[in-house]
Order: C-alpha cells, then sequence, then structure tokens
C-alpha cells in the first residue's frame, strides 16, 4: 500500500487536530477564567468586549490571493491584555474567535468555530503567559515605565503573531501535505505588520489612558477604525488591481488557447498537404524530376549495397547541355525552361524503373544507373541519350538543337560517399567539353590524378598570393619606324617555391576559373604601374614610355573597375595616358553593349585602350566603330603565316588599313624574324613585339633596356639579365 495519506485520511487527520486545538483551548479559557480577580470586570472592560464583538462579526478585510481576513479586533485583544491581564485577554479573545468564526465559516460547522475560537484563546493565553514570565503582572505596565511598555508591546505582539499564525499554518499543512515552512510563509508571513500595527496601536492608547481615562478609549476608537477604513480602502484598491490583473491574464489565457486551436487548425490543414511539401523538398520544381538531394540518397543507397554484394555495381552519368546559354538568351528563358522539361521527359522515357534520373540545376542533369550487369552498359546508355538529344526540339514556333558533354563515373573506383561519385561524373564531364563538346567520357585514374593536381595548383594559387610568389615580367613594345623601345606589355609570372616556374597557360585557367583573377589581375596593374612610374622618373627620356596590362574577362566585368583604375593611378601617380588596358576581342563580343559602356568609362579617366588577338574573334565592324579602343594588336598566329617572299600577309595588310581608316594604333605581335620585321615596316605597321626583340624579362631585365632606350639587338633576341623560362615564353597570360 502507498505511505501517502489519501483525501479522506488527511481529512480525518486534520479534524483530530482541530479537536486537540479546541480541548487546549477550553483549557487555557478555564484556566484564565478562574484566575480572573473579583471586580476586574467594569464599565470600560464592556466596552472593548463589545468593540471587539462589533468588530468580529462586522468588519473583516479579506486580503486579495490569501485566504485571510483582517480585522481589528486584534487590536482591542491587546488593550484587554494590557489593561486587564491574562484572564478577561483570553476570554476576550475566544469571543471573538467564535464571531469571526460564525462570520467567516461557510459550512457554519460547529468545529470549525471552536477551531478558530480555541486557536484565538490557545494564542492568547500563550502570549500572556510570556508577558507574565518576561515582565511580570501585565496590568502594572501602564504605571511602569515607558521602555518596559515599549518592550512588551513588541513581545506581545510577535507572541500572538507566532502562536496564532502557527497553530493555523499546522493545520492548512496537514489539510493539504505541505511543509510547515512552506505554508505559513506562503500564507502569514507578510501578516507580522499588522500584528504590530495593533500591539502598537493598543500600547498608545495605554500611555493616554494613564491620564485621560476611558476619554483616551474613546477617543482611540474612531482613530483605530479611521486607520482601518483607510487600509481596507487600499486592499479595496489592490483587490481591484489584482482582479484587473487576474482579468488581462485569463484574457491572455484565452487568447493563447484560441491561438493554439488556430495552430491545430492550421496543422489539420496543413497534414491533406505534408505529402506535397516532402515532394517539393526532394523534387526539383521546373521539371518534377529528384533533386540533387534525393538524388544524393539514391547514391548512399546504391554505395552501400556496392559494399555487401560482391558483383553489384552501378554508374553515375553527368551531363550538360551544350549550347545552353545561346538558346536561353536568344529565345528567352520561357523557351530554356521548355527545352529543360521536354528534356527530362525524354530521359525518363529511355530509363529502367531502378534508374534514378535528377536535374542537378541549371542545365545540368544526372543519371544513376543501379545494379548494372556490365560497366559497358553505362556507355551504351550515354550513347542513347546523346542520340536522343540530337532530335530536333520545337521551342514556340522554332526548331532548335542541342548536344550534350556527358561524364561517367563508375562504382569500381570504390566510393564512400555521394559527393565523390558527383565529383568524379563531374570532373569527366568537363574532360569532355575540353575535348570538343557532344561526347562522354569515362572518369579514370589518370583523370582522377589530374583532378588531384588540379586541387593541389588550386591550393598552391590562393597561397602565392599570400606568399608574394607572383612576379611581373616586361616584354618591350618597339617603335618600328625609330628602333626604339615605346612601352612594355606587362605579363604575371609564378615563382612555385618547389617548381619553380609554372607556365601560364596551367595556372591563369584555374585562376580564371576560382576567381582569382581578380585579385591576381588586380595586382599585376598595381606593380607594373609602380614601376613604369619608377623607370619614368629615372630618366627624362622614359617620360612618354606605356604599360600595357591585360584584362580578364572576370576582372572587366567587375563593377568596381573604374574604381580600382582611378584609384591605381591616384596611388602611383602615373599618368593616365601612359597606362593601356588591353581586352582582347572576344571579351567585348559577348556583350557589346556593356562593354561600350564600361570602355567609354575607362576612356573618360585618360587611360588608352588596346584590342588584344585581333583578328582571332568575331569582331563586328560597326561595333569596332563604336568602341573607344587606340590600338590593334594583330594576333601572333597571322605575323607567322607571313613568309619571307612577302605570302600569306593580306589579313596583316587589312588590319593595317582598317586601323589607319578608323584612327587607330596597331601593334604587331609575334615578331620572331627579321623576313617579318622588314615585311611589317613595309607595309606601314608602327609597333611590333616579340622573340625578335626581347622575351618577357623581370623588372631588372627591362629596367637595363630603358636605360638604353634603344630596341634590343634583333640579332640577339631574348638578351636580358633574367628571363623567364622559354618553354612558355610564347604563352602571354590574360
Amino acid at each position: 500500500m502507498s505511505a501517502t495519506p489519501t483525501a479522506a485520511g488527511r481529512q480525518k487527520q486534520f479534524d483530530l487536530y482541530r479537536r486537540a486545538v479546541v480541548l487546549l483551548g477550553a483549557a487555557a479559557l478555564a484556566c484564565a477564567a478562574s484566575a480572573i480577580p473579583a471586580g476586574a470586570i467594569d464599565l470600560r472592560f464592556l466596552l472593548l468586549a463589545t468593540l471587539t464583538v462589533a468588530a468580529s462579526t462586522r468588519l473583516s478585510v479579506q486580503i486579495p490571493r490569501f485566504d485571510t481576513n483582517l480585522t481589528v479586533s486584534d487590536t482591542f485583544i491587546f488593550l484587554a491584555l494590557l489593561l486587564y491581564g491574562g484572564g478577561p485577554a483570553v476570554l476576550l479573545a475566544a469571543a471573538e474567535g467564535v464571531c469571526s468564526g460564525l462570520r467567516v465559516s461557510k459550512s457554519k460547522r460547529p468545529i470549525t468555530i471552536l477551531f478558530n475560537a480555541g486557536v484565538m484563546a490557545c494564542s492568547t493565553f500563550a502570549t500572556a503567559s510570556v508577558l507574565r514570565l518576561l515582565f511580570g503582572e501585565v496590568s502594572s505596565l501602564e504605571r511602569g515605565p515607558a521602555a518596559a511598555l515599549a518592550a512588551a508591546v513588541g513581545a506581545m505582539a510577535l507572541v500572538q503573531y507566532a502562536t496564532n499564525t502557527g497553530l493555523v499554518a499546522v493545520g492548512l499543512g496537514i489539510k493539504t501535505r505541505s511543509p510547515l515552512w512552506q505554508t505559513w510563509s506562503k500564507n502569514y508571513l507578510w501578516s507580522s505588520i499588522t500584528y504590530l500595527a495593533g500591539g502598537t496601536a493598543a500600547g498608545l492608547v495605554v500611555v493616554f489612558d494613564g491620564t485621560a481615562g476611558i476619554y483616551a478609549l474613546a477617543v482611540a476608537v474612531p482613530v483605530i477604525f479611521v486607520v482601518y477604513l483607510t487600509y481596507s480602502r487600499y486592499l479595496e484598491d489592490i483587490k481591484a488591481t489584482a482582479a484587473q490583473a487576474e482579468r488581462a491574464e485569463r484574457e491572455r489565457a484565452e487568447q493563447a488557447e484560441r491561438h493554439v486551436t488556430e495552430l491545430e487548425r492550421a496543422n489539420r490543414a496543413l497534414e491533406e498537404s505534408r505529402e506535397h511539401f516532402r515532394h517539393a523538398a526532394y523534387h526539383d520544381a521546373l521539371t518534377g524530376l529528384p533533386n540533387r538531394l534525393l538524388l544524393a540518397d539514391h547514391l548512399r543507397l546504391a554505395i552501400e549495397r556496392a559494399k555487401r554484394r560482391p558483383g553489384h555495381s552501378f554508374a553515375l552519368i553527368f551531363l550538360d547541355l551544350d549550347r545552353f546559354k545561346y538558346i536561353n538568351d536568344s529565345l528567352g528563358h520561357a523557351a530554356g525552361d521548355q527545352l529543360l522539361v521536354t528534356i527530362a521527359r525524354r530521359l525518363e522515357g529511355h530509363l529502367r524503373p531502378t534508374d534514378t534520373v535528377a536535374r542537378l540545376g541549371g542545365d545540368e542533369f544526372a543519371i544513376l544507373l543501379d545494379g548494372l550487369e556490365d560497366e559497358g552498359d553505362a556507355v551504351r546508355v550515354a550513347k542513347r541519350v546523346q542520340q536522343e538529344l540530337t532530335s530536333p526540339f520545337s521551342l514556340g514556333g522554332h526548331e532548335v538543337f542541342t548536344t550534350a558533354s556527358i561524364g561517367i563515373a563508375l562504382s569500381k573506383t570504390g566510393y564512400e560517399h555521394p559527393e565523390g561519385v558527383l565529383r568524379d561524373a563531374d570532373t569527366a564531364m568537363y574532360r569532355a567539353k575540353e575535348n570538343g563538346k557532344a561526347r562522354y567520357e569515362l572518369f579514370d585514374a589518370v583523370m582522377h590524378a589530374r583532378a588531384v593536381e588540379r586541387l593541389r595548383l588550386e591550393n598552391d594559387l590562393r597561397r602565392a598570393a599570400e606568399r608574394g610568389e607572383f612576379m611581373v615580367y616586361y616584354q618591350p613594345i618597339v617603335s618600328l619606324d625609330a628602333d626604339r623601345v615605346a612601352g612594355f606589355e606587362a605579363l604575371v609570372r609564378w615563382e612555385h617555391p618547389e617548381r619553380g616556374f609554372v607556365p601560364p597557360t596551367e595556372f591563369i585557367p584555374v585562376a580564371e576559373e576560382t576567381g582569382m583573377i581578380v585579385e591576381i589581375g588586380q595586382w599585376v596593374l598595381r606593380e607594373s604601374c609602380r614601376q613604369m612610374r619608377e623607370w619614368q622618373r629615372r630618366s627624362f627620356d622614359n617620360r612618354l614610355l606605356t604599360i600595357s596590362v591585360n584584362l580578364s574577362s572576370k576582372q572587366f566585368l567587375q563593377p568596381n573597375l573604374i574604381g580600382c583604375v582611378k584609384q591605381t593611378l591616384h596611388e602611383t601617380d602615373l599618368d593616365p595616358r601612359c597606362l593601356k588596358l588591353e581586352i582582347t576581342e572576344s571579351i567585348m563580343m559577348e556583350n557589346a553593349e556593356t562593354a561600350s559602356a564600361m570602355l567609354v568609362q575607362l576612356r573618360s579617366l585618360g587611360v588608352q585602350l588596346s584590342i588584344d588577338d585581333f583578328g582571332t574573334g568575331y569582331s563586328s565592324l560597326s561595333y569596332l566603330h563604336r568602341f573607344p579602343v587606340n590600338t590593334l594588336k594583330i594576333d601572333r598566329s597571322f605575323v607567322a603565316r607571313m613568309g619571307d617572299a612577302g605570302e600569306n600577309s593580306e589579313i596583316v595588310h587589312t588590319i593595317l588599313t582598317l586601323a589607319s581608316n578608323l584612327g587607330m594604333d596597331v601593334i604587331a605581335e609575334g615578331v620572331e624574324t627579321k623576313g617579318q620585321l622588314a615585311q611589317l615596316k613595309a607595309m606601314g605597321c608602327p609597333y611590333g613585339q616579340g622573340y625578335l626583340f626581347s622575351r618577357p624579362v623581370d623588372a631588372a631585365g627591362a629596367g637595363a633596356l630603358v636605360g638604353t632606350g634603344e630596341a634590343p639587338p634583333a640579332s640577339q633576341p631574348g638578351a636580358a639579365e633574367r628571363q623567364a623560362p622559354e618553354q612558355f615564353d610564347s604563352a602571354l597570360v590574360m
């Protein structure tokens, strides 16, 4: 059985306790009555008794938030105790207990009324006993020293407070099964002030009673009632405030309940749509195909199956559409979306139920072939997909064609995570694009090694900028009619601490793809402008030298390019006319309108502009006329085809004529033989650049060239103190 009393058991214990208090109260009452001397009851005592009964039956204050009532009857009991001693005070307290019990008891049960009277009789008897023990005859205190009276008042109030509230708290604790201290502190700790106030009031009446007699009591009674009424009004205000707070709390609770109800209703409403949200989280919104997240889950399961079952294999086909950007830009995004949806349906129509086709984003799709009998099946599926995509697509009345570059990753590589499969298939796809598009490539060990090397190169490239491993090399641009150095082209070189010079053809594409080319290009711009200004300060003859700096596509499209160039010119104190910015014609023609606006802003700074590798792109003569360009640079491929007898020079001659008509200068790149130099001079080409004059050299070597002001001897190509390695000198960067 449980040791915890039941509700009925607790009520029984509570009733036993109340009977015990009633018996103790009766004993205290009997003892007090026998000790009352003859003639002690006078008119003043009868007045006190009347006031006490009236206060108990008529006047009380309900304390807000507590099941407790306050009356002024304690003040009259304290008066009786100080003026008449313990016996009359106990009688008066018992009477007050009966009257107040009749007033506050809802059930009007005799035990409740008698318990109230017993508590009052016991507590007053205890108070009188303590006062007698400490101060002797209590009734003599009114004639004694004021200090003794004050001490007695304090002791009287505290003992009455402790015994009265303590007896009630014990009973309440038994009834509620709460600890005594918790019950007492929660319900009665605060009420000590009322006992002290009542005792103080009684003490003051006793002091005045010595001089004013019964009139003191007559004066004190109205004062006590005024204080009572004031306190009553104060408590009513508290009660009103408490009621308002409770009302607000109730309204908040109701509002919270309404909110919970509405939330539950909303949850129920969203319950017919939960599957919809689940589907949206794992599928592409446009095509309805599984997205990258769901594909990764399927890949994870395929990897686990391949581990558990010998012979189980899978493959991932990663495909990227060729020319999708061209279709999207020319026909609009709606047509591009229609193309993606149509391709998704075609891919779905040629797969097994166990396969998964997913859209990874943009124009990238992936196909998971799980449970292959032969790894050659993956190649056959890739070929079938490419064949399917060769059929024309009808988009809004337009018939378009597209192809796909495909990369294949096979499970035999041994994968642990889906990310590895996706990475390798993506790597193979990019290799297919590099090898001409519209083809497939299988990821293999060689490709893996290249991918690892690419990652290492990328990491080294990031550290190279921090460690200052980049340097600028300079290739002179020669005035052909004056045989003098007219300027230099700035070319970035990377001297790796372990590998030595890294070919620009190796690291520049990586820098372009990662975006690091912007930071590198800005550094090259600042360093070359600073170096040119230093050479100009060194000699008055160098004041007209120019420095040509290439702008990459990413750098050219940076929104802060104008501010960067302007700040560089300001920091290096270089005359803007001495800076030439070179942009390839392919960059300008990709977005001619934007490029034209950017070139106009650059020209407004005072810098010169050159079109690099002219003739190899898709230039439009109408746009060329609109571009604010100063110089055309003939690509080295045209110069290289010029024979000693003057054959194959038509393109060079045409470019020279075009530039002359447009008022532009021309620089011929890749001049490597005296025969080429002679032909260029004969055709009136103003400037040349190439190995015949010098390979790219470091700042010290270039400084030696500008020190003399003469062109390097044509018979000694590359004469300089330090030169970049010959195996990649022909690769100009950016």
